[in-house]
């Protein structure tokens, strides 16, 4: 029986800077070195889950170095310019791309390719999506599970064929005498790391993924929610102890309590809370200003959210909503907090280091974030917390 491996990893958010493409990716990747990841992710978006409205330096000082929070970088792009640059070799992955945005041939090619490019270093990470960067562009939102489950069955397929014709039934992604010639990287495909967190998309996990990648889920349900992904395993004919325990986890850390207080407490902080459900709302003592039944992230259009509205959504949020949704606290205190998730099962976290979230802003230059010290405190001992799992 395969063991799930240990491991850390960074995320990059892949925004463009007044300095052009390369400027923060290059910040974060070099955060990554410092503390020894094992692992670079990119996001991918057409559009920020932020408020654009909110996007000035009134409410965000890095809004000097980063003018347009929605102009986001196309991220297969980005991992193939960093294949060649990889000197720590890292593992490289999406975090996390969309099912039907993208035909799931193409994304089959694109990672297939970066694993090649990347000797065998490439991971994809894939989910649903948000509505937010489908439903604008003309891609149909209406069964984005559905569509999910099709997507992943189709990259498997193409990915098994052999190079043989594939002919395969489907209501979102049928194939009819498609051929798939990429050959593996010494007979091993990437991975795949599937972003969960409904009772469906954890048994999908269990039936195609490598990995589990939730971002929102709690320390005291990761452990019930893993277990569902382990049965679906088992009920595949799959090994589930092989399946890895990864985390997306944002971090909200500085060089005092001050600062960090600062951040929880800010405006465009308590905005981003908007990407929660209404039922963790409801766990705080609050209601959604988006409705009783708003399932949070995956139905969130915030371009359509003026700057006006998003201060009045910002005064009803609860501090301890910030403070669940982010990995908040000194570096110590991050570390705690994740060592929570380990205790549930945890094998795998990657840290998000988000723009400066308060509104001082160093001097405008392409250099890395004034918390990334912090950031890189976090993720390296994230590594003995992790590797402490038995202990």
């Amino acid at each position: 029986m395969a063991m799930a491996k240990f491991g850390v990893g960074v995320m990059h958010n892949t925004i463009n800077s007044r300095f052009g493409p390369k400027p923060l990716i290059h910040a974060d990747y070099l955060t990554g070195l410092a503390c020894g990841a094992d692992s670079f992710w990119v996001a991918d978006h057409l559009n920020s889950v932020l408020r654009p409205s909110m996007w000035n330096t009134k409410h965000v000082g890095a809004a000097r170095i980063i003018p347009k929070m929605d102009a986001h970088l196309e991220p297969w792009t980005m991992l193939g310019y960093l294949a060649g640059r990889n000197k720590a070799r890292m593992r490289l992955g999406v975090a996390v791309t969309d099912a039907g945005r993208r035909n799931p041939a193409v994304t089959a090619q694109a990672v297939a390719s970066l694993h090649l490019l990347a000797k065998g270093r490439a991971v994809l990470g894939i989910g649903t999506g948000e509505r937010e960067s489908n439903a604008p562009y003309g891609v149909d939102w209406s069964q984005p599970v559905g569509r999910f489950e099709e997507a992943a069955a189709t990259i498997r397929a193409l990915w098994n064929s052999n190079g043989e014709l594939v002919s395969r039934d489907s209501e979102f992604f049928p194939l009819h005498n498609a051929t798939f010639a990429l050959p593996p990287y010494k007979g091993k495909w990437p991975e795949i790391w599937i972003a969960a967190h409904g009772p469906r998309m954890m048994r999908a996990t269990g039936k195609y993924a490598d990995g589990w990648f939730p971002g929102t889920t709690r320390a005291g349900e990761y452990g019930e929610q893993l277990e569902i992904v382990r049965t679906a395993a088992s009920n595949a004919g799959r090994d589930p102890q092989a399946i890895t325990p990864a985390l997306i986890r944002f971090i909200v850390t500085g060089r005092s309590r001050d600062e960090i207080d600062e951040v929880v407490d800010s405006d465009i902080a308590k905005v981003f809370t908007l990407n929660s459900p209404a039922k963790d709302w409801e766990r705080h003592g609050a209601q959604h200003p988006l409705g009783a039944d708003f399932t949070g992230v995956q139905d969130l259009i915030p371009q359509l959210i003026d700057e006006q509205t998003a201060l009045s959504y910002a005064a009803k949020v609860p501090r301890s909503l910030v403070r669940e949704l982010f990995a908040v606290g000194t570096p110590d205190e991050v570390i705690e907090q994740i060592a929570e998730f380990r205790d549930h099962g945890l094998r795998y976290p990657s840290w998000a280091m988000p723009v400066r979230f308060n509104r001082v802003c160093a001097k405008a230059r392409p250099r890395p974030r004034p918390t990334s010290r912090s950031c890189e405190a976090c993720a390296s001992s994230s590594k003995e917390a992790i590797g402490n799992a038995d202990d």
